[in-house]
């Protein structure tokens, strides 16, 4: 005779409210979904979903207006800094953050992020740098690392060519009107849980009337880097950290006492 053993189930994950309960067209091992649920989770726990806005980009993250469960905005190539000032301007109620890649942000966008951040716009960024094109077909970005192959570089990236790979985070850090810059990376749970408490802390920025805040988050395009999906976050480790040192770049004095509370 066997006796029954009672056993209490416990839920310790599930899907964020904020988060789309749809598939997603991301390539397997791509960050970007790590990257949608840590900033629904941000969204949840600020308890401000229902009075938040997105703003997508032209790139991978195109449709991530269909995986928050929040408003959203599809804005032109670039400009969704422009889009959502005049969101944030009309609705300064409203919680408004972009979603951008490399080539949206750091090459035709580029103007319209430092303007936005010049001016001290109180939106949120959260820019995810995979150091290539990666919807259009895996070309050269201004973050794709020298020596690395691309279908528009085949060789390499060379620096007489193409010059040096941007760092974003560290021109956003220098803009007056900026008041919470960090690099994170999304390659294994440190540093997700890191980059999740860095996007809190944007947000709070935001919450408070601080000004401009942008996270930039290492991210991985298994797929244009013809690499397993292990290899892939491997490789963020090995190559991009090194020259993407991850951290705060500018912590204003009022964004402080926010980072206690994440």
């Amino acid at each position: 005779m066997t006796s029954a053993v009672m056993v209490e189930e416990k839920v310790v994950y599930e899907r964020p409210e904020s988060l789309a309960d749809v598939a997603t067209h991301y390539c397997p091992g791509c960050t970007h979904g790590i990257a949608h649920r840590i900033v629904a989770e941000v969204l949840d726990e600020l308890g401000v979903r229902d009075r938040t806005i997105g703003v997508s980009p032209v790139g991978c993250a195109v449709l991530a207006y269909k995986y928050f469960n929040t408003d959203g905005a599809e804005a032109a190539h670039g400009r969704a800094p422009a889009m959502a000032t005049g969101i944030k301007r009309v609705m300064p109620d409203h919680v408004v953050f972009t979603y951008q890649g490399d080539g949206d942000l750091a090459a035709i966008g580029i103007a319209e992020i430092i303007h936005a951040a010049t001016r001290g716009e109180n939106i949120t960024t959260i820019f995810v740098n995979n150091a290539i094109y990666g919807m259009t077909g895996g070309q050269m970005a201004p973050t794709t690392l020298i020596g690395q192959e691309t279908t528009s570089s085949p060789g390499g990236r060379s620096q007489t060519l193409t010059g040096f790979p941007v760092r974003m985070a560290e021109l956003m850090a220098g803009i007056t009107g900026s008041a919470y810059i960090a690099r994170r990376s999304l390659h294994n749970v440190k540093e997700i849980n890191t980059a999740k408490r860095a996007i809190k802390t944007a947000f709070l920025a935001q919450l408070n009337g601080l000004g401009f805040s942008m996270v930039e988050l290492l991210s991985t395009c298994p797929t244009n880097w013809k690499v397993s999906p292990a290899e892939a976050l491997a490789w963020v480790e090995s190559d991009m950290v090194p020259y993407y040192p991850l951290g705060d770049y500018k912590v204003a004095e009022e964004v402080k006492p926010l980072m206690k509370r994440r």
